[in-house]
């Protein structure tokens, strides 16, 4: 059977958290389980954790059936040829209702050979802040590993590293390496590489409801932590109506669409396109066929699918392997 080419939306799969709660649903229109939920997880192939499709003919069928099913169509023979049938990017929204812990990730071969998996390079891009909210984001100042140390059994890392107040708009490209936190308050978009390895190393001193804390990996973070500081935040253009780049690194290329009139995609057949609406309302157009996007909704682009004209008033991130 011939595969039907039109944008595939997935079902999220949410995620409770003790730092997460209500935003996901009042703001991004999900059906929430609980009153911390702090992930949802829009495209993911991650063991475990893959998505299912939520809309058109392949509902119901999960992200391996369709690549397995129709891999060119699907991935591209671009995509095809680097990654076989793995998808190779995840994408989340989280709410931090409380601030998350201080971590990091490895990068792909400490990830390859410790847990058999992609490393972990991410990008965040800010969907709405309340005030005084702000990221915690590597270090001050270039550190050692015995500096590091010495704060960590102090309990005063955080005096150490670099936190930023953080708006609407605002976008982050964390390496891997990067000590990190996304603090409270903060609705954001992650656009990551397929992986749920996170070296967590500091907690702010919280229990859970149990009264226990949560597992530190203190020792698996000492060779994975990048201890000199970097460029963290991006500055983009908004130019209405075309591709304003914002991250182009290896493992994914991002643009923002500031969009208020019709904008063509020409799209190469080689490799699918993520669309991520941050704001507004859109539609998309494929084969002659109309479909509507709002705020919080991600939508898989195949391969196969050369044009797209997107029409509304909406800012979108566009995705793709570069």
């Amino acid at each position: 059977m011939s595969f039907i080419q039109y944008p595939i939306v997935f079902k999220p799969i949410l995620k409770e958290r003790i730092w997460g709660g209500q935003k996901l649903g009042t703001v991004l229109g999900k059906e929430l389980c609980s009153q911390q939920v702090g992930e949802s997880w829009e495209i993911s192939g991650v063991t475990g954790e893959v998505s299912s499709v939520a809309n058109g003919p392949y509902t119901n069928w999960s992200l391996d059936k369709l690549i397995s099913t129709y891999p060119k169509e699907v991935l591209g023979d671009y995509i095809y040829n680097r990654f076989g049938q793995k998808f190779p990017l995840l994408f989340k929204f989280l709410d931090a209702k409380e601030d998350l812990s201080i971590q990091l990730h490895p990068n792909d071969d400490l990830a390859m050979q410790r847990h058999q998996s992609f490393g972990k390079t991410e990008m965040w891009y800010v969907m709405q802040a309340d005030q005084g909210a702000r990221v915690v984001v590597d270090f001050k100042d270039q550190v050692t590993q015995d500096d590091y140390l010495h704060h960590l059994q102090q309990k005063t890392l955080p005096s150490i590293l670099n936190e930023i107040p953080v708006k609407e708009g605002d976008v982050f490209f964390i390496e891997t390496g990067t000590v990190h936190a996304i603090g409270k308050g903060v609705l954001l978009a992650e656009i990551q590489q397929t992986s749920d390895i996170t070296y967590r190393v500091y907690d702010w001193d919280r229990k859970d409801k149990h009264g226990n804390s949560r597992e530190l990996h203190v020792d698996n973070a000492l060779e994975a932590i990048n201890y000199g500081p970097k460029q963290v935040e991006i500055s983009y253009k908004e130019t209405p109506n075309i591709a304003n780049q914002v991250v182009n690194c290896p493992y994914f290329k991002v643009n923002f669409i500031n969009l208020n009139k019709k904008y063509t995609v020409d799209k190469p057949v080689d490799r699918f396109y993520l669309y991520i609406c941050t704001k507004g309302s859109c539609s998309f157009e494929i084969l002659d066929q109309t479909y509507s996007f709002k705020q919080g909704d991600s939508m898989l682009i195949p391969a196969s699918c050369s044009q797209i004209n997107i029409k509304g008033d909406a800012t979108l991130l566009e995705i793709f392997v570069p």
